[in-house]
């Protein structure tokens, strides 16, 4: 489905005509280009546009499958990237992935984009309320795109560190730390995390290769070359980002770590209050099963101070080795 299709000229937007050809060839005869935004097309759909464009048939196929990492692939007459937009839903405290693949050619832009997380009218306002930026052709766009992606990481990390230090008070809660949901909470949200790194990652090489720092070398096609320093921008922000999602997969661990290490130490505190109960149930136990044995000559059997005398004894040992288990922390 088509969502938006327009001529860029000198950074200002002008309606392009229904016949995709005749606006690509208005486009180039203007000297602009022409931007289309797609959602979720079919392959029918999708057909069209690849004819009149030209875009490779690996590029098409990933488009249409969607489900790829983030990447960037250089074609003979396009460049086409993969990035996966993140959105936070409060409400679960979950991460989920969209997707958008973006062509960029000498006079087009072709943008698919896959699931609800990544809408881009957003973007396309913000590129048409700065001409001077628009006006520097297709790259403007791949740049506006992956800016808001990015940016919008940076959100999604801050609120998942605030989730995190809010499951880590709970964690140490000595009321709450316990429970038996804790870990699985913490598994869960280990789970984002690498869901946010899935996102992010693979991120790092493309950016850099658009900012002309990457190893494999500076010469990016379609790419405007006064437009590298704001890629380079970009790729700074995506290292804060991965270093975020790296320090919150790291600090998620430990969390983890010492969640099992209090259930331990607390199963231990458990075991020794039964064993220590245990042993002081033991004592009257055993006295009252030597003087319940059926013999006639015991020792202080017939006494008529018997009874009380060992009922005496029993108290005297509990309080003995309720006192000795208490002063070493077993109670």
């Amino acid at each position: 489905m088509i969502v938006d299709c327009a001529i860029y000229r000198h950074g200002h937007r002008a309606e392009g005509p229904e016949d995709l050809s005749d606006a690509l060839a208005e486009a180039r005869a203007a000297g602009g280009f022409v931007w289309i935004g797609l959602y979720e097309p079919s392959e029918r759909e999708f057909d069209l546009v690849t004819q009149e464009f030209g875009l490779h048939p690996l590029a098409v196929e990933d488009a249409l499958n969607a489900h790829q990492r983030p990447k960037l692939e250089v074609y003979d007459d396009s460049l086409f990237m993969v990035l996966k937009p993140v959105v936070y839903e409060p409400e679960s405290d979950t991460v989920s992935a969209g997707e958008v693949m973006v062509f960029v050619g000498d006079s087009f832009v072709v943008t698919v984009r896959h699931g609800e997380g990544s809408p881009l009218a957003a973007v396309r306002h913000r590129l048409e309320e700065e001409p001077e930026l628009l006006d520097k052709g297709p790259t403007s766009v791949l740049y506006a795109i992956a800016d808001a992606t990015v940016d919008h990481y940076l959100e999604v990390a801050t609120e998942l560190q605030t989730d995190l230090d809010e499951l880590e008070a709970e964690v140490f809660r000595p009321d709450v730390g316990g429970s038996r949901n804790t870990a699985s909470r913490i598994y869960t949200f280990k789970r984002q995390v690498l869901e946010f790194r899935r996102a992010t990652g693979p991120l790092t090489l493309p950016m850099s290769r658009l900012a002309g720092s990457a190893p494999l070398g500076t010469t990016v096609p379609f790419v405007h070359d006064k437009a590298r320093p704001f890629f380079r921008d970009v790729s700074d922000h995506l290292t804060r980002v991965n270093e975020s999602v790296e320090a919150l997969d790291r600090l998620v661990s430990d969390i983890l770590s010492a969640h099992l290490a209090q259930m331990s130490v607390r199963q231990n505190d458990d075991m020794r209050k039964i064993s220590a109960w245990a042993a002081m149930a033991a004592v009257p136990t055993m006295i009252a099963g030597i003087y319940g044995m059926n013999f006639d000559h015991m020792p202080e059997l017939h006494w008529v101070w018997s009874y009380p005398a060992v009922i005496l004894l029993m108290a005297v040992l509990e309080v003995l080795l309720h006192r000795l288990f208490k002063r070493r922390g077993w109670l």
